[in-house]
């Protein structure tokens, strides 16, 4: 089967690979309807993290159960599932408390990589959730999207407190921080704020329920944002990059008392104790656990109330993932979807 493989920085191939096969009792096999290139992919491309040998790349998924392990029980061959990145088995205490992506038995959920054609994923049972019959094609986006990064932005309103009365800021314009938006409007925000310099994701934001655009970062942005909000800053913001300047400027955009909702994988952030420690604002974040949300999440995109998928604004068939790579790095596309 066709499988995109990252050898090097810069340098993704789509190579054949040996089709994937029950190892575990709990695996299931799936016949991917549509996958994509997520923003975290894009760090081992650019450098950032080491790639010290040829690495199956995506962890994003949708797609058609073909075969199932005897001790799977919840899916079957023939349904449409969609799962999380991270393979749970749902049922431990950590699993129970909502932190699906600390499950003690977790793993990746796409060990053989799912920018392919099928792929095995662990933990059946506790990572895949089953619509309701099988989707209209336009859906398919949208239940895509439900897998990473529709949920990533979800956990993070959801970790920053979004909610009625509430004012969101949102720091990062990719995919996860503008279904962020969504989700703070979904969760009832009284006031979003989008902090985006780019024209096309600006009216994406604001079709996502976005009320305010602050084009400026850093400390200007941060000033923007208080200016938007009596000098106090925002209830509730999002971090959705992952750099030291994009969970400063959170931090600092962020009133006292207020939450900030980190997702953005981190490379290199240090947090200054004794400014943290006088700031008075809470953190929480990290993996999403996106198997708490997918339940809600696909009865929304189902149900036609929700259309995350709108972030995919470049399809491309398998074989041109590495134009995709390329197309996402420059900034020509938000979130690219591969279709095998």
């Amino acid at each position: 089967m066709r499988v995109a493989v990252m050898t090097a920085p810069g340098q993704v191939h789509v190579e054949d690979r040996p089709e994937p096969r029950i190892v575990e009792p709990t695996d299931a096999i799936i016949r991917l309807a549509a996958t994509c290139i997520c923003g975290s992919d894009l760090w081992p491309y650019r450098g950032v993290e080491p790639v010290d040998e040829p690495r199956p790349m995506g962890h994003e998924y949708a797609g058609i159960v073909e075969e199932v392990g005897p001790a799977v029980t919840t899916v079957r061959p023939d349904q449409f599932v969609v799962g999380s990145f991270f393979a749970s088995d749902n049922t431990c205490e950590i699993c129970r408390s909502g932190y699906q992506s600390s499950c003690v038995r977790r793993e990746a959920a796409a060990p053989g990589g799912a920018q392919a054609e099928r792929m095995r994923v662990p933990l059946a049972d506790g990572t895949l959730i089953a619509t309701p019959d099988l989707p209209a094609d336009d859906l398919v986006p949208s239940l895509l999207a439900a897998s990473d990064v529709l949920g990533t932005g979800w956990f993070a309103a959801v970790a920053a407190a979004a909610g009625p009365g509430r004012t969101v800021a949102v720091v990062g314009d990719g995919a996860v921080g503008l279904l962020g938006v969504l989700a703070a409007q979904q969760l009832g925000a009284e006031r979003i704020i989008a902090m985006s310099r780019h024209k096309s994701r600006q009216k994406l934001a604001i079709e996502f329920g976005a009320t305010d655009i602050v084009t400026e970062r850093g400390d200007a942005g941060v000033a923007a944002v208080k200016d938007l909000t009596d000098g106090l800053g925002a209830h509730s913001v999002i971090e959705a990059v992952g750099t030291q300047e994009s969970m400063m400027q959170a931090i600092h955009a962020t009133r006292p008392g207020g939450r900030v909702g980190y997702v953005g994988v981190t490379h290199n952030v240090a947090l200054p104790g004794m400014e943290l420690f006088f700031s008075h604002v809470h953190l929480h974040g990290g993996p999403a656990p996106v198997r708490r949300f997918l339940p809600d999440l696909i009865d929304r995109i189902w149900t036609r109330r929700i259309d995350p998928g709108k972030v995919f604004d470049l399809e491309l068939p398998l074989d041109q993932a590495p134009e995709g790579y390329r197309a996402m790095d420059r900034r020509d596309a938000i979130k690219v979807l591969l279709r095998p």
